[in-house]
């Protein structure tokens, strides 16, 4: 029995550089996430603005005059997808394949936040535990010093993968109320361009 534990010991002892490495590397992607973000908030408040204009009065048999309101070199996916859709409006299955790829789109640009809202505390507590043992055997054997350092080593890992899970749902939060609203808007005009046909 003491082997297994011991196995088991130094495998979890092993794991804790791994564990502080990704702890840093998903910290630093949380910071990057945040400039992106900024720079998407700004674009989204743009496209909502202007989009918000134009749907409202959309005459599905007037699409060459929304197409001319739209920015000619735009790399916003609602907006790319808007065009696509406005220029090949007499395909239905395009248009359903149009939304679609939208919706990828969209899933894909939040699937870092996803990963940093669960993976955040996962590091965390994962460098919080492994650390236990050590400052365990440390105040058992009365090396204070020991014990002191990995206490810190837990209690840093911890605030940190809370730090990395926080951002990512936040930013998780508003990016999934962007796509909904983008992907509103295209449904709309779809089905506007499907009952014009009828």
């Amino acid at each position: 029995m003491n082997v297994i534990s011991n196995i088991l010991y130094w495998i979890s002892t092993g794991l804790l550089v791994p564990v502080i490495v990704l702890l840093i590397y998903f910290f630093v992607r949380a910071i990057i996430l945040i400039g992106g973000f900024y720079g998407q908030y700004m674009t989204q408040r743009k496209t909502v603005s202007l989009l918000d204009n134009e749907i409202k009065d959309f005459n599905p048999q007037e699409t060459a005059k929304l197409l001319e309101t739209l920015p000619d070199k735009s790399g916003v996916p609602v907006i790319k997808s808007l065009k696509e859709i406005l220029t090949t409006k007499d395909n239905e299955a395009r248009l359903d394949m149009l939304v679609s790829e939208y919706e990828l789109t969209a899933d894909k640009n939040v699937a870092t936040s996803k990963i940093l809202t669960k993976m955040g505390p996962i590091l965390g507590l994962m460098g919080t535990l492994i650390p236990m043992g050590p400052a365990l055997v440390g105040l058992a054997t009365g090396d204070i010093a020991s014990m002191a350092y990995n206490m810190q080593v837990a209690f840093a890992t911890t605030v940190v993968g809370l730090v990395v899970s926080a951002i990512g749902f936040i930013t998780q939060q508003a990016k999934e109320r962007w796509a909904s609203h983008n992907l509103m808007i295209l449904d709309f005009v779809v089905q506007s361009l499907k009952e014009c046909k009828k």
